[in-house]
């Protein structure tokens, strides 16, 4: 994978340079402008056409041929032979862990069908009706899935992104940068929109510390990390904010960034009938926007989630506003330490930003404390806050540390996390309240020549009214099942509301929309649960 789509994005980078401007001088530029023109072209191309095999082909021979003819090979071999062993013993960790089995719940719930569906369909009008969790349409997964067919298989591309983020930390010699990685490891194995998005969000703030000129490009790249995860939406406010009031270079830099913003808002209302998935705000009541009950249950169990389900809605609802704040900041568990850490990094933040006096840094607390309130509104759990952990450690110990320093604090979170990941009862021991823990594997000896992954294939079909769908056996999530496929909890989901998904036309493509069902369909969904949940206590 590395081989063919580091020169594949190069050459786009090479392409997008010569007419946009560059980020910086480097090879790290030219990827991370590349992966900028990717994800825009496949956007696009997805709302008319899936991203098949054809398009893949087309995607890396121009990508090969722009490398070759703008003889990029020859930077490359000047970067890889001048940085030394440091440089490939951290590539080689990193692919390891990359090659390890994917852990994360959302890979199989949320990540890998969404993927099948743009590399089989495009976007699909009205998707979340069918499945509330597509509605998202991650940019991400959008890329992952126009290198699905043999570029990248086993959707391995956040390990690009680590390349990439590896490759700019030593052109830069962004020494601290280093710290980060093996943390970032958690999210390797998966097409986690996790990691591109706390990984550009650090190295478009070390460009904005390095006082970068090209704010055009700056801003258009920090609108592309808000479009692969819209929780960080604190980067494009701060670069747009600092474009305006701070450097004053004018409103016209903020011009192309803003055209991504727009493709990303029509996407949005495209899959999920709103702006931004989740939130239920400009409402022009498309006739494909999800059912009202099911956007009630999700918002409920998005507040319970911010509790770690232990409570229930109805206690939540009678907490006063004091119980709201001593209840998610003392929680049972790692995830309550997890909240107070948070708080203490805030005050930790501001007390620096007050020492600075800087007018760029109180730009950045104030954004942050933005995005912080809109989390604690919607759902304050502490995946939507990891990105401001990591911003304000490099913020407070920006070019603090040495390299060998730096390379010795990596060496040895990567044996800590490497131990962890090798022996999932030590996690679950040490830290007793995470969950994911229980879904590791440890390392697999396979993994030196093949990526470990899981195979399935277990599902059985079914119609309710003019739907064909499948729905998986003997596990809750639909990951490798056949498409349409519709997991078991959407399914009660849809019977508790009262509603089930139809097809808007004839085929898939055309999209979806719910309907109201009889008793008599009743009956058929009750039916299909039944046989589901004997077959899973088997």
């Amino acid at each position: 994978m590395l081989i063919i789509l580091l020169p594949v994005f190069t050459g786009f980078g090479e392409i997008f340079q010569r007419t946009f401007g560059n980020l910086s001088n480097g090879i790290a530029s030219k990827l991370l402008t590349g992966l900028l023109s990717v994800s825009f072209i496949f956007s696009v191309i997805s709302f008319f056409a899936p991203l098949t095999f054809a398009v893949e082909l087309s995607t890396v021979a121009v990508g090969l041929i722009a490398f070759f003819h703008y003889r990029s090979y020859v930077k490359f071999w000047d970067f890889f032979s001048d940085k030394g062993l440091s440089f490939s013993v951290i590539a080689l960790i990193s692919i390891f862990f990359a090659a390890g089995y994917p852990f994360i719940l959302d890979h199989f719930g949320y990540f890998v069908p969404t993927v099948k569906w743009v590399a089989e369909f495009g976007l699909v009008r009205g998707i979340s009706n069918l499945d509330l969790l597509l509605g998202q349409m991650s940019v991400w997964h959008i890329l992952q899935a126009g290198f699905s067919h043999f570029s990248d298989p086993f959707l391995r591309i956040n390990l690009l992104m680590i390349i990439t983020y590896l490759i700019y930390v030593y052109e830069n010699k962004a020494w601290t940068h280093l710290i980060f990685f093996p943390v970032l490891y958690f999210f390797i194995q998966s097409p986690s929109p996790d990691l591109p998005a706390i990984v550009l969000s650090l190295i478009i703030l070390n460009e904005v510390l390095l006082q970068n000129k090209n704010y055009g490009l700056v801003f258009t790249l920090s609108v592309l990390v808000f479009a692969i995860k819209p929780t960080i939406v604190w980067l494009p406010l701060f670069v747009g904010f600092h474009i305006f009031f701070i450097s004053k270079s004018g409103i016209k830099a903020l011009f192309p960034g803003s055209v991504l913003l727009l493709l990303f808002l029509f996407k949005s209302i495209w899959v999920f009938g709103y702006p931004v998935f989740p939130v239920q705000v400009i409402d022009l009541d498309w006739s494909w926007k999800p059912n009202v009950e099911l956007l009630r249950n999700s918002s409920e169990m998005a507040i319970q989630k911010t509790y770690d389900m232990q409570f229930t809605i109805a206690e939540i609802a009678k907490f006063s506003s004091l119980d709201y704040l001593k209840n998610w900041l003392f929680l049972d568990g790692i995830k309550g330490k997890i909240h107070l850490f948070f708080i203490i990094s805030l005050l930790v933040f501001l007390v620096f930003a007050v020492r600075q006096k800087s007018k760029l840094i109180w730009l950045l607390f104030t954004t942050i404390m933005f995005k912080t309130f809109l989390v604690l509104v919607f759902s304050a759990q502490y995946r939507f806050l990891l990105d401001v952990f990591f911003v304000v450690f490099f913020i407070i110990f920006y070019k603090t540390f040495t390299q060998k320093r730096c390379i010795a604090m990596f060496g040895v979170l990567s044996l800590a996390v490497a131990l962890l990941l090798s022996f999932p009862v030590l996690m679950t021991k040490v830290f007793p309240g995470f969950k994911l823990g229980n879904f590791m594997t440890g390392f697999s000896k396979n993994q030196w020549y093949k990526p470990s992954y899981f195979e399935l294939n277990k599902f059985k079909s079914y119609q309710i009214g003019n739907l064909k769908f499948n729905v998986v056996q003997n596990y809750p999530f639909s990951f490798d099942t056949p498409l349409p496929a519709i997991s078991p909890q959407f399914i009660q989901e849809d019977l508790d509301a009262g509603i089930f998904p139809q097809m808007k036309g004839k085929s898939l493509k055309e999209g979806f929309i719910w309907k109201k069902i009889t008793e008599e369909e009743k009956t058929q969904i009750r039916k299909i649960l039944d046989e589901w949940a004997v077959e899973n206590q088997d």
